[in-house]
């Protein structure tokens, strides 16, 4: 807590204000110069309730609390009546975190609808309505299941490090994880300070890599009136070895040189890029089977 409290310290301190998770969802295609922050809280964990949401609730500070529905009432879980009273608030808003939290991306497709409906059932009778804000349990997302996030919700996040942008597809936001590993205060300052890197096609579609297509076929469009795009360097972990990756640039667009196949269980892609001063950043994941 005493490090959260640090975080948050930072945040006001850099001029910045909470972005409200229904003005976010409502205001998203409406374009902006003021970059604010979404704090967001996954899993309904006691050590939450007991801890942060008093802190969250005095300050008044707006949050998205993403719950899986099974795990509600188990010993560590927040109960129904703890997610209501945060519900009930000017600031916290529920989100849908599927139900049992498992690695859905391993299951069928009939069995991640069965998760998600399932889930979307005991939203409606505990909380009287359906969330219309999910989180991918572990950022894990195949197109087949974005495709039905998209047509069942209004956003969806992911746990790809990077700044949220109007040409991000808004059906896999990017996030960057904060928790006790990734926490630490020096780490935390440059998030806060980093801007977007915009992009208008980012390819494959497909997240999802077997033997067909790992490595797979990465490619970056870039906007035409992106400056300092010379700048741009990418680090990826093929192989499970994090290096500089080879890449090539060629009229605003990037592709990469993998040296070899990701391992399972997550690839990932972090590009930044200096921009006279101001860092940008865009991450993305792939899931290895």
């Amino acid at each position: 807590m005493n490090i959260f409290k640090e975080h948050i310290q930072l945040i006001l301190d850099s001029n910045l204000s909470f972005y409200h998770p229904k003005k976010f969802e409502n205001e998203f295609n409406t374009p902006k110069k003021e970059k604010k922050v979404l704090l967001t809280i996954d899993d309904g964990f006691k050590s939450f309730y007991d801890n942060a949401w008093p802190y969250l609730k005095e300050k008044k500070i707006p949050f998205i609390l993403f719950v899986s529905t099974e795990p509600v009432g188990n010993k560590g879980y927040m109960t129904w009546e703890q997610i209501k009273e945060i519900d009930n608030s000017e600031f916290g808003v529920i989100g849908h975190h599927s139900h049992s939290h498992d690695y859905l991306i391993d299951k069928s497709y009939e069995e991640f609808l069965y998760d998600i409906e399932t889930s979307s059932l005991i939203f409606k009778k505990e909380l009287g309505y359906l969330p219309t804000l999910f989180s991918y349990p572990f950022g894990e997302y195949s197109k087949l299941m974005r495709d039905y996030i998209s047509q069942n919700f209004k956003i969806a996040f992911g746990q790809h490090s990077g700044v949220i942008d109007i040409n991000k597809n808004k059906f896999e936001l990017p996030r960057f994880p904060i928790n006790e590993k990734y926490g630490e205060i020096k780490r935390f300052k440059l998030i806060v300070d980093y801007s977007p890197l915009e992009y208008k096609i980012l390819e494959p579609e497909e997240k999802k890599l077997s033997k067909k297509n790992n490595p797979p076929k990465f490619r970056v469009k870039f906007f035409d009136n992106q400056k300092n795009i010379n700048n741009i360097n990418c680090y990826s972990n093929e192989g499970d070895k994090w290096m500089k990756s080879d890449i090539e640039l060629v009229d605003n667009e990037l592709t990469i040189n993998f040296r070899e196949p990701f391992l399972p269980r997550r690839g990932r892609i972090n590009c930044s890029l200096n921009d006279n001063g101001k860092w940008r950043w865009f991450g993305t994941q792939f899931i290895i089977r």
